[in-house]
């Protein structure tokens, strides 16, 4: 099957996103009901653990436990870490890790992803995170839809360009979609792919296809905000503040994405040092998981409940903090214990996606200093603006180390329902944004469109119609010529001397009258005195001073030809200078490069001194080339 060429643009896109929307809709409804079902079986089931869960009210979340036997986590744990990196590294090496990243390269890269690997990330996710692996449903979501986008393509016999265009629609669809933020989820399609650009293509399409996915997901699940509303308050004097809490998120931030790769970067290490099979990866990094909460939960009771929220989404320990139950302990604990959980779960090769802890980390240090400065200022900050800074910091932390501040401010808001915070997030972010840098944790982001191999060939054109053959070409005085009536021995010697593969031939009253490359005398190397003009080409493709450099590589690709003799528009055949293949491409890099120095670029000719191109040709007209 595939669509039809005679269909619009506009009613391709229109339907790529019908079809990326349906699929990310389906696709992120079967993956959420596996992750309760898992959940139930594994944490409720096997552990006993009364986990809290994103949403409840307050009546309902008060009455969470902790698990009958908490030893028995770690055995889960593990089995979830064995079973995910044996499916992994067996069926889809490509789905480890968040997945996030992976549908980032998608895009940027080929933008085919092998149709088995949505199924093998959706079971591996489901496993790592429902037996407590630290991780979140929006990577999987992200390489599950951008991975059905693809097969969808490969279905359509779609474009190269729509192809990327399903990907980056699908990737906004599937998070807009999990996370009930269909507005989010389509403006972080085009934002997440780059740290300082938006693919501008994608937002429209991706608008349609997270309304879609949005409506399926929410027939089923219902379409209440991922958090329950809590009662919040903040004031224009609190402004400051969160601009502290701006850095604070910056440095929370960076310490994750260190520990994070810092993690991978061991892991892959060790076991590539002592040639253990990546199979048992995974497992490795949930034993010092479970082993790592077992060990806090002996310390107190306050590090118990730190080690308990780092485990699985943590998003009921953030719906705690949202109603202001957790100790202030627990909320400078869970920031770090979160980060060393998620590090050892996904750094490990486990399946899963760093959103969701990172929305954790941020907003648990948020409610940490939020904590602290209503112990401080209690008149300046009340307790009813702790939340504020537990939404505001999952906004900063994740806006600034996924480079998307846009649409974190967007996403979050509505997660939790309470737009008014616009305000204070701004702050936040833009602080946190400015000075975390190039920093990310997504490491497939590029910095721009023109660096995407995505984009590469349209920056090319864009940059060639912005230079004119006049800038670029060997002028006349710079020109080696011949004479029709030069021996083809004489081009040869004039070849391996100069090492130009093409000259232009001029007649006595010096009129362009051809043009002769090694190509037309390759074959005639035992006839030298062959003349030129019984071999040159006599029809000869010029252009004029004032044509693009992507006139002119149009020009020299239609007919396969290297040199292109430069002519006023008004005389034909006056020679004013000569472009090569080489030119082109030197005016290109030199551009491209953003060089503030500009060079006169000279092309593929050498430097021949007058008196001794006369010697070597009489008849040749003596020109100097650098």
């Amino acid at each position: 099957m595939q669509i039809e060429e005679t269909v619009t643009p506009y009613r391709r896109i229109i339907l790529i996103a019908i079809i990326v929307g349906i699929i990310s809709g389906l696709g992120a409804l079967f993956f959420f009901e596996g992750l309760k079902l898992g959940t139930a079986f594994f944490m409720e089931g096997i552990v006993g653990f009364n986990l809290p869960k994103e949403g409840q009210i307050i009546q309902d979340i008060s009455q969470w436990t902790p698990p009958e036997h908490l030893w028995l986590i770690l055995p889960v744990i593990c089995f979830g870490g064995l079973l995910s990196g044996l499916l992994v590294y067996t069926l889809a090496p490509e789905a480890e890790g968040h997945g996030t990243d992976a549908a980032i390269k998608a895009f940027h890269g080929g933008g085919r992803v092998r149709w088995r690997v949505p199924l093998v990330k959706a079971v591996t996710a489901i496993l790592t995170i429902s037996t407590g692996g630290s991780a979140g449903r929006e990577g999987p979501t992200a390489q599950m839809s951008a991975g059905l986008g693809s097969i969808a393509a490969d279905f359509l016999g779609l474009s190269a360009r729509e192809r990327r265009l399903a990907i980056a629609t699908g990737v906004g669809a599937g998070i807009g979609t999990i996370f009930t933020a269909p507005l989010g989820g389509a403006i972080l399609a085009a934002e997440i792919l780059y740290k300082q650009d938006f693919e501008t293509e994608a937002i429209v399409p991706a608008f349609l296809a997270s309304v879609i996915g949005y409506s399926i997901f929410g027939l089923v699940e219902g379409f209440e905000p991922v958090f329950a509303p809590s009662t919040t308050f903040w004031s224009i004097s609190q402004i400051p503040l969160f601009v502290l809490l701006g850095v604070v998120s910056t440095v929370v931030g960076l310490i994750y994405i260190n520990a994070f790769y810092g993690a991978n970067r061991i892991f892959k290490g060790v076991f590539s040092h002592f040639n253990l099979p990546n199979h048992f990866r995974p497992l490795t990094g949930a034993f010092l998981t479970g082993t790592f909460v077992l060990a806090l939960a002996a310390l107190s009771p306050e590090a118990a409940i730190a080690g308990l929220g780092s485990l699985g989404t943590g998003y009921g320990f953030t719906q705690l903090a949202l109603y202001n139950m957790l100790p202030i302990g627990v909320l400078l604990l869970l920031p770090f214990a979160k980060i060393l959980t998620t590090s050892l779960t996904i750094g490990s090769g486990g399946s899963g996606g760093v959103f969701a802890p990172g929305l954790v980390i941020g907003g648990s240090a948020g409610g940490a200093l939020g904590a602290l400065l209503h112990l401080a200022l209690p008149g300046i900050v009340p307790a009813e603006s702790v939340p504020v800074f537990v939404i505001v910091g999952m906004i900063a932390l994740f806006g600034a180390i996924s480079h998307a501040p846009i649409a974190m401010m967007i996403m979050v808001t509505e997660m939790t329902g309470d737009f008014s915070l616009l305000v204070p997030a701004m702050g936040a972010v833009s602080v946190a944004v400015l000075l975390i840098g190039d920093s990310t944790i997504f490491r497939e982001q590029v910095q721009n469109r023109s660096r995407s191999p995505a984009h590469r060939d349209e920056y090319m054109v864009e940059i060639l119609e912005d230079i004119h053959v006049d800038d670029v070409m060997v002028p006349c005085d710079r020109i080696i010529a011949v004479s029709p009536d030069d021996s083809i021995g004489s081009v040869f010697r004039l070849i391996d001397r100069t090492l130009h593969t093409g000259f232009p031939v001029l007649d006595r009253e010096e009129n362009l009258v051809g043009i002769i490359a090694l190509d037309d005398i390759r074959d005639n190397r035992t006839n030298d005195d062959l003349l030129v003009k019984n071999v040159m080409s006599s029809r000869v493709f010029t252009v004029h001073h004032a044509c693009t450099l992507r006139d002119a590589l149009n020009l020299m690709v239609e007919h396969d030809i290297h040199h292109l003799p430069v002519v006023p528009v008004d005389d034909p055949g006056l020679l004013s200078g000569l472009i090569t293949r080489t030119d082109i491409m030197k005016a290109y890099v030199q551009r491209a490069s953003q060089s503030t120095e500009r060079h006169h670029h000279t092309g593929s000719f050498t430097l021949v001194e007058p008196a001794k191109a006369a010697e070597a040709n009489p008849d040749t007209k003596r020109i100097t080339d650098d």
